[in-house]
């Protein structure tokens, strides 16, 4: 039965079920749109650059795991200053200003001061905070390397240094034994007790420098917790949330690509295969099985090996094992069109068999073509994934399955890191079963049988 294109969608829409899977797909297109605008081409290509990850926490909790607990994890933050300048004489002081607003049952882990400076002389660095209680403590103070000429210096002040806990002890009187405490566990304590005091705290950061040039260039304060960002971190401090941001195009890309050129490929081949017939057709169909009994996916294995790993070749592979299906069932709708009435005219009338598979055939297989592409989707993805999980992917793109992979090689599963591994296992799923529920409705136009 022929279709048009408005057919096919009046028959299309009337399925609930494929209209769910068409919304499902919607939903991946604006995310993969979301993940071009909202997040920076530099760190999808940096997401195997550990230097990228440096400010973010190693195997954090997503934040939004705060709102089911009693006890509130802290959350990692990386902050931006309110930065300031002011000359006095033949002083100038720059400072740094990083307000924070503390609302959390446990201390945070550390923290740290990064900056960078460009200068000539020896500068000095203060950094101080200001408690909610109104208390005030200078945290450490240190010269930067004197330099004649003037030059760019980046430096860390850690929470982690003992002059910071002497200069805490000092301006702070705790009525706790304070001798086994970290400094970040005494900036953020409740004097009178053990625990953390929430509030507004301001952290200040000035840079002092006499008869000289200084011109600061940037700085961060990161004051480190146990959650950051709305799919946590993994092991190697990424940020999750930009992986299976950017897995979604990457899968959709994947899948869709694949399945197009599978289909297309296994479509042309075997309409024109059942339409020509007698050797021709012999022929091309032995082929045709002998690349289907080839077991897909252990070739795949070694060709990724052996050939290269790249997202384009195994998209490639993928193609070139996919279509062979196709073309069976293809042949065999070519076989019964090729007898009908108007094909004969049409050779009567001399037109060359390219035209007519072309204006004829092919175009009465257009329902078919939709729901094989649909269908064909979620075995693409899925059998990437899998190649991905084996370390055979491309690990330059952070796909799904590459995710699932490095969650693995971590060990994940065996410290209960489920964010690192349900949801590119979810999306995976959800992608392949929207593909799914389109390729059920399309089936529905495809065979009489199904339709009411």
């Amino acid at each position: 039965m022929s279709f048009s294109t408005k057919e096919i969608w009046k028959e299309f829409s009337s399925s609930s079920i494929g209209l769910v899977g068409m919304g499902i797909l919607v939903i991946l297109f604006c995310m993969s749109i979301a993940a071009f605008i909202a997040i920076p081409a530099e760190t999808f290509k940096e997401w195997n650059d550990p230097a990228n990850w440096l400010t973010y926490p190693k195997s954090a909790l997503p934040v939004w795991v705060n709102y089911f607990l009693s006890h509130k994890i802290p959350e990692h933050m990386i902050l931006k200053p309110q930065e300031s300048y002011q000359k006095s004489g033949n002083v100038s002081v720059v400072t740094d200003v990083f307000a924070v607003d503390y609302e959390y049952d446990s201390f945070p882990s550390d923290f740290v001061y990064q900056y960078s400076v460009r200068y000539a002389g020896a500068p000095l660095v203060q950094l101080s905070v200001t408690r909610p209680d109104g208390l005030s403590s200078i945290l450490m103070s240190t010269s930067l390397p004197y330099s004649y000429n003037e030059t760019m210096f980046s430096g860390m002040l850690f929470s982690t240094d003992d002059s910071m806990k002497k200069n805490l002890e000092n301006n702070i009187l705790f009525s706790f034994p304070v001798t086994a405490l970290p400094s970040q566990d005494l900036v953020f304590s409740d004097p009178d007790q053990n625990k953390a005091l929430k509030g507004h705290y301001i952290f200040k950061a000035k840079i002092y420098d006499v008869d000289g040039s200084i011109t600061p260039d940037q700085s961060t304060f990161v004051l480190g917790g146990k959650a950051y960002g709305l799919m946590g971190t993994d092991e190697l401090r990424r940020d999750l949330a930009v992986g299976i941001l950017w897995g979604t195009p990457l899968a959709l890309f994947i899948g869709i690509t694949v399945s197009i050129g599978s289909v297309m490929l296994g479509l042309v081949y075997g309409v024109f295969a059942g339409f020509k017939g007698k050797t021709t057709d012999e022929a091309m169909m032995r082929f045709n099985d002998i690349i289907y009994a080839m077991p897909a996916l252990p070739l795949l294995i070694i060709l990724a090996v052996t050939i290269g790993n790249s997202i384009f070749l195994i998209v490639g592979f993928l193609v070139i094992f996919g279509w062979v299906g196709i073309a069976k069932v293809s042949r065999s709708m070519a076989m019964q069109i090729k007898t009908l009435q108007y094909i004969e005219a049409s050779k009567l009338m001399g037109q060359k068999d390219f035209k007519i598979i072309f204006k004829h055939v092919l175009p009465q297989l257009l329902p078919y073509t939709f729901a094989s592409i649909a269908i064909s989707v979620p075995a693409a993805i899925t059998t990437e994934a899998g190649l991905s999980f084996l370390g055979l992917g491309d690990p330059t793109f952070p796909t799904w399955g590459q995710i699932l992979h490095d969650a693995s090689v971590y060990g994940a599963a065996e410290r209960g890191l489920w964010w690192w591994i349900l949801p590119p296992g979810i999306m995976i799923a959800i992608t392949g079963l929207a593909f799914v529920f389109i390729g059920h409705a399309m089936d529905t136009i495809v065979n009489p049988k199904l339709r009411r």
